[in-house]
């Protein structure tokens, strides 16, 4: 019996030599080799890229990731980064927790491993934000080492080409993936495979309207042959996101900088820099009903911002200017923050945008 029977799929026998020379001829001719992380492909490179890369679009990471290899060129300039300093250089790019675990694996790999990362994939996962995937990457595109790959452009190809029904994160159905991947991942040219696997699914087997013509695998895809494109891979149940309120405090000071607190390291915009926040419901926060008086406080524009799993409804509040600063007593918490961004610090990515838009109405 193959391997991905026993968990349910629906796959036909399996030809992995022409599954994987298709795939090589095409990424010979059209795969992507001018990808800024593809010109010095070393361990280092590729973790920072793939980190980055996890639910973030390749043209969205590109100038992140060209402006943080410029700030930190080695893992050793890394490792002795401050968290601010990552953090400000990750804000926009979103699910900051990838952020704090970087600087958290460089340090590992600085401490335990003389700054080199391991070539065992076992290991490799057992760094902070690594998961089977992103070691899999890393091992096979800068280690040359055989292992395979499921990110989401993979299982797009992978669930059409051999029409297997089910969400993909579903236990049975992620297990069986996994065990096709493995049987897939030729012995040689790995790097290029998984290159071109990638490649495959960003750029020919995209989500919508995807370019079947320019496919290596069109003759021997079922989705395809079954005109049945559009059900594979199968969407998780979508649910009604619920809405939550918050309201954030504006404070300016006559020089023009705003108070803003460090969040907590746990929680949404983990160590980030925000405006203090209270309830909606709530008659004052007790933040701000120690340190601040609300008597001429303006309402501004809400702005919405949306995360995975809620809509936060953002309730700005602008206090009269003033000049004193917060109790200090706990340090680090409180920072008076200028417009124009000077200031290089991590900022949650809606409250970037309120500040920009308070540095423009300033102006004018």
């Amino acid at each position: 019996m193959l391997p991905w029977r026993r968990y349910g799929l629906n796959v036909p026998k399996l030809d992995a030599t022409d599954f994987v020379n298709r795939v090589l001829a095409w990424f010979e001719q059209h795969g992507r080799n001018s990808l800024p992380w593809q010109q010095d492909p070393s361990p280092y490179r590729v973790w920072v890229s793939e980190i980055m890369l996890q639910q973030t679009q390749v043209q969205t990471v590109i100038p992140y990731f060209n402006c943080f290899t410029d700030k930190f060129p080695t893992l050793e300039s890394l490792a002795k980064a401050t968290e601010d300093e990552v953090l400000h250089l990750w804000t926009g790019l979103g699910y900051y927790a990838r952020a704090r675990n970087l600087l958290k694996a460089a340090r590992q790999v600085s401490r335990d491993y003389q700054g080199r990362f391991p070539r065992d994939i076992q290991l490799l996962q057992e760094l902070p934000g690594i998961g089977r995937s992103t070691a899999g990457a890393i091992a096979s595109l800068s280690m040359d080492l055989r292992a395979p790959i499921l990110d989401g452009n993979v299982k797009r190809v992978l669930t059409r080409c051999f029409a297997i029904a089910g969400w993909p994160e579903q236990g049975k159905i992620n297990t069986g993936l996994w065990q096709l991947a493995e049987q897939l991942t030729p012995h040689r040219q790995v790097a290029d495979y998984t290159q071109a696997m990638m490649d495959l699914g960003a750029t020919v087997c995209i989500s919508t309207n995807p370019h079947c013509t320019r496919c290596p695998l069109q003759n021997r895809c079922r989705a395809r042959t079954q005109n049945e494109i559009e059900l594979y891979p199968s969407r998780k149940p979508k649910k009604a996101l619920p809405t939550k309120s918050v309201v954030m405090y504006i404070l300016l000071n006559s020089t023009g900088s705003v108070l803003l607190e460090k969040r907590p390291p746990s929680g949404i915009w983990g160590s980030l820099y925000s405006l203090p926040e209270g309830q909606p419901q709530a008659r004052v926060a007790s933040l701000m009903n120690q340190h601040f008086p609300l008597t001429g406080a303006r309402r501004l524009a809400s702005v919405r911002h949306t995360f995975s799993h809620y809509h936060l409804d953002i309730i700005p509040l602008q206090l009269p200017e003033q000049d004193c600063l917060p109790s200090k007593t706990e340090n680090g918490r409180w920072l008076w923050y200028p417009l124009d961004h000077s200031h290089a610090v991590g900022l949650a990515a809606p409250v970037k945008k309120l500040l920009s838009i308070l540095d423009q109405n300033r102006n004018h």
